[in-house]
Order: C-alpha cells, then sequence, then structure tokens
C-alpha cells in the first residue's frame, strides 16, 4: 500500500511540476505580447496628429511652388526631417504601377495602363504602415 502511495504522490508531483512550468512559461509569454502591445501602442499613438500634420505640410507645399520663398523653403525641410526622425516616410507612386494598398486612384486617364501618371496627393507611410495612400492618376484610356 505505501509503495502504490509513493507511486501516487512521485506522479502528482510530476503532474503538478508540468502544469507549474506551462503556467511559467505562459505568463513569459503574455509578458512578452504585452511589451510588443506597448511598443506598437508607442509608434503609432502619434499617427492622429501625424496625419494632421500632413494636411499642413501639403498646404506649405502647394504654397512654396508659388512664393518660392527661401524660408519657408527652409521651414519646410524642417518640418520634413523632424516627420522623418518620427519614421514618416513618403510612398515614391510617380511613374510605378498602380498599387491599390499604397494608392488610390482618383482618376484614369490617357496613358500606359496601371501606370501612375500623375499623383495628386502624396501618400505617407508611418513605420512602414499606410498611413495614408497616395491619391493618383492612372493610365489606361
Amino acid at each position: 500500500m505505501a509503495k502504490a502511495t509513493t507511486k501516487a504522490l512521485k506522479h502528482q508531483v510530476k503532474e503538478l511540476t508540468e502544469k507549474w512550468k506551462r503556467a511559467l512559461a505562459d505568463y513569459a509569454n503574455l509578458e512578452k505580447r504585452i511589451e510588443q502591445e506597448k511598443s506598437a501602442f508607442v509608434k503609432f499613438a502619434s499617427a492622429g496628429l501625424i496625419d494632421k500634420l500632413l494636411s499642413v505640410l501639403d498646404d506649405l507645399e502647394r504654397a512654396e511652388t508659388h512664393l518660392r520663398d527661401k524660408g519657408l523653403t527652409l521651414a519646410l525641410d524642417q518640418l520634413r526631417t523632424v516627420l522623418k526622425t518620427e519614421g514618416v516616410e513618403e510612398i515614391k507612386v510617380e511613374g510605378q504601377k498602380f498599387n491599390p494598398e499604397e494608392m488610390d486612384c482618383q482618376e484614369m486617364t490617357k496613358g500606359e495602363k496601371n501606370k501612375v501618371m500623375k499623383v495628386m496627393e502624396k501618400g505617407y507611410k508611418l513605420n512602414q504602415k499606410i498611413l495614408r495612400p497616395a491619391k493618383v492618376k492612372v493610365g489606361g484610356k
């Protein structure tokens, strides 16, 4: 009888040890996932503000083409540098094949089929995620 009890206790200890190890592994995985989610939140928490700043950037770039003011150009360069340090990059689409993941076709126009003929509004990525798709005219008529 003592042998059966000892064997049962050893089995129970082994079972509890396995459950304890699984619980530790689950907890470690949970900590990693929370840290990743926190990191992603921090990376993209500023997306709303940056999107608003991009509208201002568009307006200032339009003004720059008309005014050709050196001070405005310097200020725009500074703004672009700040946005770049925050993980913002322009999506280069001029002359490229139309990509619906990065672009929004506003109009079909004369030109090479499925090729971006004109950029209506620049598109941007924030930390490799599309923040704002580029609005383009695509050839195909």
